[in-house]
C-alpha cells in the first residue's frame, strides 16, 4: 500500500487559478450574471478526506492520498470535493458552468510488478471543462465536457450519467449510474507503452484507441451536528478493452473509496 501526499499543493494551486480564469470570464458578460441570484445564506464547509484507490494497474496493493476537500454553493460559485465552479446558467431546474477538478488515476513504477517497474510514470491530472445538468422529477441528467489543462496527456474525456437525490432527517445519499469517454491521447498516456519504454522494459508496445466506460458511484453526507459533517463516496468502473488490454492492467474493475470530515462555517 502506498500513501501519498505529493502535488496536493500544486493541484490546489492550479485548481484555483483556473477557477478564478473561468470566473473572470463567465462574469465580463452582464447578462450573465444578472440573471444568477446569489444566495446570502450559503454556507463554506471544509475538511480533510482519505482517498483509496485499487486501480486497474498491475501492481501492489492500493494507493492511499490524504486530501482537503471543500463543499459550498451559493448559486454562482460552487466547490464538490475535489470539483470547483461557477455557473453560467441556474434556474433550480437547467444548471450550465465551467469547472475543474482533478482527475485520472495515477501509475507508480515503485509499485509495479515485473518489468513494469521499468515504465514511466503516470500522473494524476486536472481537467476543465463545461457541464450541464438537467434537473427532473426522477432525478438529474448530466453531460460534461473536459481537456487536460495540465499536459501530461492533453486528451479529452467526456461523461453522461444520471444521478437521483434520497434524503432521511441527516443523512442524504446521491446514487450515479454513467458512461465515461477517453479520446486516443488520454488512453495512450494512462495506458499506452512507447517504444521507448518498450526497449527500456522489455514489455511490449500498446497505442489503444478512444474508449467508453461504464461506471457506478455513491456519495453520502451525514449531518453529526450542526458544524460537522461526515461524507463518503465510492465508485466501481468497469474498463473499456482498449484499457485492460493494456500491459499495464490486470483487471477489467477499478474502485475509488473516499471519506472524510467536514466542518460548516
Amino acid at each position: 500500500m502506498c500513501y501519498s501526499l505529493k502535488n496536493t499543493t500544486m493541484y490546489s494551486a492550479i485548481i484555483l487559478a483556473s477557477l478564478l480564469m473561468s470566473t473572470t470570464n463567465l462574469y465580463a458578460a452582464p447578462l450573465l450574471s444578472n440573471q444568477l441570484t446569489k444566495d446570502p445564506d450559503a454556507k463554506l464547509s471544509i475538511g480533510i478526506n482519505a482517498v483509496v484507490t485499487q486501480s486497474a494497474y498491475d501492481t501492489d496493493g492500493s494507493t492511499v492520498e490524504i486530501l482537503p476537500s471543500a463543499f459550498f454553493d451559493n448559486n454562482r460559485l460552487y466547490a464538490r470535493g475535489n470539483q470547483f465552479g461557477a455557473y453560467a446558467i441556474n434556474d433550480g431546474t437547467n444548471q450550465l458552468s465551467a469547472f475543474v477538478q482533478t482527475n485520472g488515476t495515477a501509475f507508480d513504477p515503485e509499485d509495479a510488478k515485473g518489468n513494469l517497474n521499468k515504465l514511466d510514470e503516470r500522473k494524476r491530472t486536472i481537467i476543465a471543462g463545461a457541464e450541464y445538468l438537467r434537473i427532473t422529477p426522477i432525478g438529474g441528467f448530466r453531460v460534461q465536457a473536459a481537456h487536460d489543462i495540465v499536459g501530461d496527456s492533453k486528451g479529452n474525456i467526456a461523461r453522461l450519467n444520471y444521478v437521483a437525490k434520497y434524503s432521511n432527517d441527516r443523512l442524504t445519499l446521491y446514487p450515479t449510474i454513467g458512461v465515461e469517454w477517453h479520446d486516443r491521447k488520454y488512453n495512450d498516456y494512462y495506458y499506452g507503452v512507447s517504444q521507448k519504454e518498450s526497449k527500456n522494459s522489455g514489455v511490449n508496445t500498446y497505442e489503444p484507441d478512444q474508449s467508453i466506460s461504464p461506471y457506478l458511484a455513491v456519495s453520502a453526507h451525514y449531518d453529526i451536528n450542526d458544524h460537522f459533517t461526515g461524507f463518503a463516496y465510492q465508485s466501481l468502473t468497469y474498463l473499456a478493452d482498449e484499457q485492460y488490454n493494456s500491459p499495464m492492467v490486470d483487471s477489467h474493475t477499478e474502485a475509488k473509496t473516499t471519506v472524510g470530515l467536514l466542518y460548516k462555517f
